[in-house]
């Protein structure tokens, strides 16, 4: 059953040991982000701050900070499965008989019946804060690096209307706080929020923002999720929990919110203002340097009696977007194979800050399939952003960083197998490029070449042992007297 809010969520971490309770008094300025880190990196629990200095406001963070974390704010035992029934969804395959055609009419229309619904009264409004209440300076907002540029809202639901089509967007941008009524909105310049910015600003027109935090979880992955542009997220976010996503207007913008978020700030970005923003520790491991965006300002801020702030701490890899960026490359791996049915399987490494490395194993059939796979790959939505991709063979395990360093020095000719490419979109924060959001990208073809390629040598097979050799020493191994998982020297 569908998490209602993000409370529950919490409840179900707890009850399975997944959640630890911090009683100690803690400063949402480093001291929290040192936690987390530590906590982070050794694979460690959600984490509740009870108490937090300067706030009456209890503060949640690494909630999605492990694998079994993620599938059970999915509920799914398979990330690939969502991918799967969307899938069957865009594709379905020609039914054989009146059964098989009622009964994938009836799935269809099973996946499309939860859209987001309109309530009267919701808990993010129970207490309403305008004026000079509607201060930031209220909530537990997170510092997280020594270099930010101030305190930052990290997990933010930021919501806008397209200015000219009225249609809705949800994503997940960080807000630096400037001063209790002002914070920085980070619309790099490839998202759809910043696509929002530019038509308002086209128009002379205010553009209206809601921000949520704390809503339930399968809402939260849809604003980080790589959706078409103009495709809903909160249809996503219903398709993903099974259930609508309550939405109630705001008060003082014409924007729809979740229900049951814990906060909601309102307000509104003037298309003649920007300001500096930044530095800021991000995702890469590096701080992203100061750079002038709009400016958030707010209106009113609404929230439950007893709200609990959401953050998340990002930096050098493995951290809690690690393993969302994991689920968003399990879930839509069956989707680039529907568009790509000869890839196999994909791993975008969070070492690699996921957009600087792809590595693809295809199913090879024709001479420079590897090169094709890579430039289909590239122009495919958020794909354009991946600095180098590597193309190995099916047999290929491109989760295996071992196997994959093999194939990729052993079967490349530099000056053949490498694809540079010149003037190309890069991601904002890619700190490397010459310009920013605008770069280069790198290809290797790291499959077996043919002699249709070019390649006049006999490729030489790989060492192996027979089957049938392998079967007998399966057979016998109990003669050997050798424990199966026992290290060279009995270390």
């Amino acid at each position: 059953m569908a998490y209602r809010d993000l409370r529950e969520f919490i409840s179900a971490l707890e009850e399975r040991g997944m959640l630890k309770r911090v009683r100690a008094e803690v400063d949402p300025v480093l001291e929290i982000s040192e936690i987390v880190d530590r906590v982070a990196r050794r694979r460690g629990p959600a984490l509740l701050f009870e108490k937090v200095r300067g706030s009456e406001f209890p503060v949640a963070v690494n909630l999605f900070g492990s694998e079994a974390r993620m599938k059970l704010a999915l509920e799914v035992e398979r990330f690939e499965s969502i991918g799967e029934t969307l899938t069957e969804l865009l594709m379905p395959r020609i039914p054989s008989g009146i059964r098989e055609k009622l009964s994938s009419l009836a799935k269809i229309k099973d996946a499309l019946s939860f859209p987001p619904r309109l309530v009267k009264r919701a808990p993010c409004q129970e207490v309403v804060l305008e004026g000079e209440e509607a201060s930031l300076e209220k909530l537990p907002i997170l510092k997280t690096w020594p270099l930010d540029g101030g305190r930052y809202i990290t997990l933010p639901l930021v919501f806008t209307r397209d200015p000219e089509t009225g249609k809705r967007n949800l994503g997940m941008y960080r807000m630096q706080v400037y001063d209790a009524r002002t914070t920085g909105m980070h619309w790099q310049v490839h998202k759809h929020g910043a696509e929002h910015f530019r038509r308002a600003k086209e128009r002379g027109e205010r553009l209206e923002v809601a921000v949520a935090l704390g809503a339930d979880p399968a809402t939260i992955f849809s604003a980080v999720a790589p959706l078409p542009e103009d495709f809903d997220e909160l249809l996503f976010a219903g398709f993903l929990r099974r259930k609508g996503v309550e939405l109630v207007r705001c008060r003082t913008v014409d924007l729809e919110v979740p229900a049951w978020a814990e906060f909601v700030i309102e307000g509104y970005v003037d298309p003649s203002e920007e300001r500096m923003e930044g530095p800021f520790g991000d995702h890469t491991g590096y701080y992203s340097m100061p750079e002038p965006f709009p400016v958030f300002h707010v209106t009113c801020i609404t929230h439950r009696e007893d709200a609990i702030y959401p953050a998340t701490v990002v930096g050098k890899p493995w951290l809690e977007d690690a393993y969302m960026g994991k689920a968003v490359e399990r879930i839509f791996l069956p989707l680039i194979k529907m568009q790509l049915p000869e890839v196999v399987d994909i791993n975008l490494p969070p070492e690699a800050v996921f957009h600087n490395l792809a590595v693809v194993s295809i199913k090879k059939r024709y001479p420079g399939h590897a090169k094709k796979v890579m430039f289909a790959l590239w122009g495919m939505g958020q794909m354009m952003f991946t600095k180098v991709i590597v193309v190995v063979d099916h047999d290929v395990d491109v989760h295996n960083p071992g196997e994959v360093l093999w194939a990729a020095t052993s079967n490349i000719d530099p000056a053949r197998d490498v694809v540079v490419i010149p003037g190309t979109p890069t991601d904002t924060l890619d700190h490397a490029s010459q310009l920013v959001n605008y770069g280069s990208k790198l290809g290797i073809d790291a499959t077996r070449k043919w002699k249709e390629e070019g390649y006049a040598r006999e490729w030489p097979p790989v060492v192996e042992m027979s089957e049938e050799v392998k079967r007998l020493v399966d057979f016998r191994w109990g003669e050997y007297g050798i424990d199966r998982g026992e290290n060279e020297g009995g270390g």
